[in-house]
């Protein structure tokens, strides 16, 4: 039987074999903070996953996967003098204390508690808020500038929601971010209205940056415009719909891929080809998978 780990054993156990494997896999050895990038994502986005299925099993094997990757990558500066484990640990620890000063007296955050905060999480991330910016120093000339660069589309925008609305730049109610997103659509109609017109035959597709037909480009490129703002406002009409867009669209590709699967498993079980003669066929599975999932 294995014997079970305290906590300080468990971690420990697991930082001498990240180091082992970092010695002495040839993979391993190559690999650099930025080359473990996509890996870092990916896994991140395979226990978001595990979590929205609330499968615990799984939800335990892939938050493993995520700190394999925050160890060994932590580890690489390690190498390099940058800073230690250790220390990164220690640090989001005091910041954990900073950043909690009504839970923790000790707080260096104590001078930022302006009011009660018990029942009140609003209350709780604005105390946060002046923490990063008081004591921390982190105040910047936008609101904005904290959130990453290179973040998702679709979670960047949620976020830069988040922040202006904190800030109060929002709607004031729910009914004017229905109307806004209902106007965005309007506007991306007109520019396909547009796309329309300025096609020279029936079966010309726009290419964007084509050199054969200019106008049809330009507008183009404007329904590229009014369809980015339509999904800008639709992820704004979800944040007020207490819905997190990234999450959404990662449950809809889920649930589509699930069907499809379906529709591929029963085509080929008939022996029916996958095309458009078959359409009527592949709606059938589909709607089989819909009930089922």
């Amino acid at each position: 039987m294995r014997e079970k780990q305290g906590g300080n054993n468990a971690f420990e156990k697991f930082f001498e074999i990240v180091k082992q494997v970092r010695a002495g896999c040839p993979w391993d050895k190559e690999q650099t903070p930025l080359s473990l990038r996509s890996t870092f994502f990916e896994e991140t986005c395979e226990a978001i996953d595990a979590i929205t299925q609330e499968d615990s099993a799984h939800v335990k094997e892939e938050l493993g996967d995520v700190l394999l990757n925050v160890v060994l990558i932590a580890y690489m500066f390690e190498e390099k003098g940058l800073f230690t484990v250790d220390e990164m640990i220690n640090g989001i620890a005091d910041k954990l204390v900073r950043r909690h000063p009504h839970v923790f007296a000790q707080s260096d955050g104590k001078s930022e508690v302006k009011e009660d905060v018990e029942g009140n999480p609003e209350k709780v991330l604005n105390q946060w808020e002046r923490i990063k910016e008081n004591v921390e120093g982190r105040k910047s000339d936008s609101i904005l500038d904290s959130i990453p660069e290179n973040f998702p589309p679709v979670l960047k925008a949620y976020k830069m929601f988040k922040k202006a609305s904190k800030a109060g730049f929002d709607w004031n109610s729910l009914s004017e971010v229905r109307m806004k997103f209902c106007e965005e659509l309007a506007e991306m109609h007109d520019a396909l209205i547009d796309v329309e017109q300025n096609r020279k035959y029936a079966g010309e597709q726009p290419l964007t940056v084509s050199s054969s037909n200019p106008e049809l480009d330009k507008a183009q490129l404007h329904l590229e415009e009014e369809f980015g703002d339509a999904l800008f406002s639709l992820i704004n009409y979800g944040r007020w719909l207490g819905v997190d867009s990234n999450i959404a669209l990662q449950r809809a590709i889920k649930k589509f891929e699930f069907r499809f699967h379906k529709v591929e498993s029963g085509l080929k079980e008939k022996h029916i080809p996958m095309d458009r003669e078959h359409h009527r066929d592949m709606m059938d599975f589909w709607n089989q998978a819909k009930s089922l999932k």
